[in-house]
């Protein structure tokens, strides 16, 4: 009989929620236990429930963000893994989500499949990891005093038009709507989404705009 996998979605975005959640429909395994809204939800929960065997931890939220929440996670209940999922690969967050207990560290545009031999390999003693982060935690390992001396700062820059489009995206509009109230051309504003999301480094408007508060853009 197949082990059924015990999982936890802790995440800020209801919409990232529902995509994790479609992600790990393909398998039938894995069982979503509850979702969480923040760390201090999660704590909540789990205190009634904490039969469960993987937790994947977004980090931007509320409240107690995943890497504090990750700490008291591993600290309270040491048998459950906790693989981080987020939009922010930045060393700093890599270096703490490790130094909390973290078992895994993925991005949210992962690919089903590789989302869910992640969860396999980390429940079976390893470390999921996307090629980009395994790379990044080679090089903190090698260089672990710049990172207890050094924050890395990330600097975004935007141009104008691209916070105007940004505005707009964080409010619902969508290309015509945008290219209409900015007397620009929906190709145009195609264009400057195109750039706002290479400068982010994200992959959709949720995440462009969660990305763009963190960082006082908009």
């Amino acid at each position: 009989m197949q082990k059924v996998i015990k999982t936890v979605i802790v995440d800020d975005n209801t919409f990232l929620i529902k995509a994790i959640q479609e992600k790990l429909s393909f398998f039938d395994d894995i069982q979503i236990k509850f979702t969480a809204l923040d760390g201090s939800d999660l704590l909540t929960k789990i205190s009634n429930n904490h039969n469960i065997d993987v937790i994947l931890m977004d980090i931007d939220m509320p409240v107690l963000n995943g890497i504090e929440a990750t700490e008291i996670i591993k600290n309270k209940y040491p048998h459950i893994k906790v693989i981080m999922l987020t939009v922010f690969d930045n060393d700093e967050n890599i270096f703490n989500a490790i130094k909390a207990g973290a078992d895994g560290y993925l991005l949210k545009e992962v690919e089903p499949k590789t989302l869910y031999e992640g969860i396999i390999d980390t429940l079976n003693g390893g470390a999921a990891m996307n090629p980009s982060i395994a790379l990044k935690t080679l090089k903190l390992l090698r260089n672990p005093i710049d990172l207890d001396n050094k924050k890395e700062e990330e600097i975004i820059k935007l141009s104008g038009r691209e916070i105007d489009v940004l505005e707009q995206l964080s409010k619902g509009l969508n290309y015509i709507n945008i290219a209409e109230n900015l007397f620009l051309s929906p190709a145009t504003v195609r264009k400057h989404i195109e750039n706002i999301y290479t400068k982010l480094q994200v992959h959709n408007k949720l995440e462009a705009v969660q990305k763009a508060k963190k960082n006082n853009l908009i």
